[in-house]
């Protein structure tokens, strides 16, 4: 439960940001500042929770443009603007897990992010977002097992 609630705080997080410029090279001054201003109106204590939301955050803020480009690849048809943005984030911060965090199985990444876009978005959101993340993580597999 504490990784649900870190990749909640997550979403939240670059949600706001992407309103920002999530696309722009933000200082990392300014992510700290801004990070230490959301846990403190978000109240949360929880270093482990804090911890491995930042962890997120960040990584997904420093790979956003091949993070995107990727994104952009499995969703045929779609552009990144004409995805709702709460669906983008979490598209987002899954995609950095898969890429990136390889700790964890990606089909646990997909499940998280699934529930998550249940609670924050729509039933058919969960759809479209477990597509494009499934086609991510099987091309990546493709790519590990050298068959693309």
């Amino acid at each position: 439960m504490k990784r649900r609630k870190a990749r909640e705080y997550a979403l939240q997080f670059l949600y706001a940001l992407d309103f920002i410029q999530i696309s722009e090279d933000i200082k990392s001054n300014d992510i700290r500042e801004k990070l230490n201003t959301f846990w403190h109106e978000a109240q949360e204590m929880d270093s482990e929770i804090i911890k491995f939301a930042e962890n997120i955050v960040l990584g997904t803020l420093d790979n956003c443009q091949k993070i995107d480009s990727i994104i952009q690849l499995a969703a045929e048809n779609w552009t990144m603007l004409r995805m709702a943005a709460i669906d983008r984030n979490i598209l987002r911060f899954a995609a950095y897990e898969i890429l990136f965090k390889k700790d964890i199985p990606p089909a646990v990444t997909i499940n998280e992010a699934l529930e998550i876009a249940k609670a924050y978005s729509t039933i058919e959101s969960a759809s479209f977002i477990n597509g494009i993340l499934d086609k991510i993580a099987k091309n990546m597999s493709l790519e590990k097992s050298g068959t693309t």
